[in-house]
């Protein structure tokens, strides 16, 4: 350990990241240059119109990930799919906050056991922030676990752990965070902006690249957004994430006016996931896809 504190002060923390990314590809036996992309759907689970569609981009796009919400009225529906496709990269979308007003979601776990992560209703708080300012470690865990071990129990296969609107890369939940991907042997959506301690593990592995959409990429377009994004991507190990449903009555309900996550930003993602455009860029500037379970089984579960 002496030894790896000596690597650390000597060469400093921009160059140990460099230092633990830079083998990557060469790590899960890829060229050291090549573009390694995950093009991921969150939110499988959320409802009918999301799984719908996720499922879809699956089959016939170019998103080759996703991860599920174990606490939404989609699960079971989702997990027949997840059941009958092993092969399939999903992982657990870990949920602690509900944030639409016309839709909400509380715990898996006993509301009795987890009061400090629920409203009056027993639903989940609507903010990150509020959720965090008010939830008590012990019961982030054991409400994570929850989540984990529902799918687990149901037969899936999980590949990685991710979070719902980035909850786990708050401090008060970041180490639990970690600590459940080393225990479950699965790797966890981490970014090279989290602190450098959480990155010594060599079963803990950061993309390089975390990007999504916000709002002004909607409204100027997801099209030449997407069509740039993958133009100037960069060696390494890149992630695109990406909320995919069908434009219908359904989403529009959920999500009323919010152009954000909105039905109809949803239904721009998935049409350009599943559009040729997206293939033939990908093709043309040599992205590599790859999933987070060869992730995990050449690397976080490597003997």
């Amino acid at each position: 350990m002496s030894g790896l504190k000596d690597t650390i002060k000597k060469a400093g923390l921009k160059s140990l990241r460099r230092l633990f990314s830079s083998s990557l590809q060469r790590r899960l036996g890829y060229p050291e240059n090549t573009k390694l992309l995950i093009i991921h759907a969150d939110d499988l689970g959320l409802t009918e119109t999301e799984n719908a569609a996720s499922i879809e981009a699956l089959e016939k796009g170019v998103v080759n990930s996703g991860s599920i919400m174990v606490p939404c009225r989609g699960y079971n529906e989702i997990i027949k799919y997840a059941s009958n496709h092993p092969e399939k990269d999903l992982g657990v979308h870990l949920t602690l906050t509900s944030e639409w007003d016309a839709y909400k979601w509380g715990p898996v776990s006993s509301r009795e056991n987890i009061k400090s992560l629920i409203d009056d209703n027993g639903f989940f708080l609507p903010d990150k922030k509020g959720m965090v300012k008010k939830a008590l470690s012990g019961e982030i865990e054991k409400e994570l676990r929850a989540q984990i071990d529902r799918l687990l129990s149901d037969s899936i296969d999980i590949t990685h752990l991710d979070s719902h609107m980035f909850v786990a890369f708050a401090p008060k939940v970041l180490k639990i965070y970690a600590k459940l991907g080393k225990e479950y042997r699965v790797p966890v959506l981490l970014t090279n902006d989290i602190p450098v301690k959480y990155l010594l593990s060599p079963r803990l592995i950061a993309v390089d690249k975390l990007l999504y959409a916000r709002n002004a990429d909607f409204k100027n377009g997801f099209t030449g957004f997407y069509s740039n994004l993958l133009k100037s991507l960069q060696p390494g190990l890149n992630c695109i994430l990406v909320h995919v449903a069908y434009d219908n009555s359904e989403m529009k309900e959920m999500t009323g006016n919010a152009i954000g996550f909105g039905s109809a930003w949803r239904q721009a993602d998935f049409d350009f996931f599943t559009g040729n455009e997206s293939r033939r860029l990908l093709k043309e500037n040599n992205i590599q896809l790859i999933t987070w379970r060869e992730i995990r089984d050449k690397l976080v579960r490597k003997p």
